[in-house]
């Protein structure tokens, strides 16, 4: 079973409650051969901020930011890693993308795991592949295409 910790440092109406972070994190995490441990933590624009001008050096709030755990070998643990979620970012970005807030926690959230699980998006290729592993896990949800999603409520 994969365990997640639900730290909610920022409240707004619209938020996902643990139950559906849970059900994102277990579709993103299907097949994936151990259970595992995610920290998912909702923040504010000031600490996305000053996270991602630490981590990785770029100024202003992110919708996500992913902290994989790199564990020593010998050392067992299931902790897969950390997801910071900036909530006043992704609800700026449903409404500016005409997206239902919830879907768009999903495909953010999802998005997330699959950071955590090596996926990436710098290389045209690599982007390539991870988004559609988004929308493969965003349709098994019964969730539309976020990349067609806009306008549509």
């Amino acid at each position: 079973m994969n365990r997640i910790e639900v730290q909610t440092v920022y409240n707004s109406p619209g938020q996902p409650d643990v139950k559906q972070i849970q059900s994102w994190i277990d579709a993103a995490l299907e097949g994936y051969p151990q259970d595992t441990e995610i920290v998912v933590r909702i923040v504010d624009i000031h600490e996305s901020a000053q996270l991602n001008k630490q981590y990785r050096h770029k100024q202003g709030p992110t919708n996500i930011l992913s902290f994989p755990i790199e564990i020593p070998e010998g050392i067992t643990l299931n902790l897969l890693g950390d997801l910071v979620v900036c909530a006043p970012v992704l609800e700026r970005e449903a409404a500016e993308q005409g997206k239902v807030l919830s879907h768009h926690w999903a495909h953010i959230v999802i998005h997330g795991v699959l950071h955590l699980l090596g996926y990436d998006h710098i290389e045209d290729d690599e982007a390539e592949i991870m988004e559609n592993k988004e929308i493969e896990i965003l349709q098994k949800l019964n969730l539309n295409n976020p990349y067609f999603e806009a306008n549509q409520t």
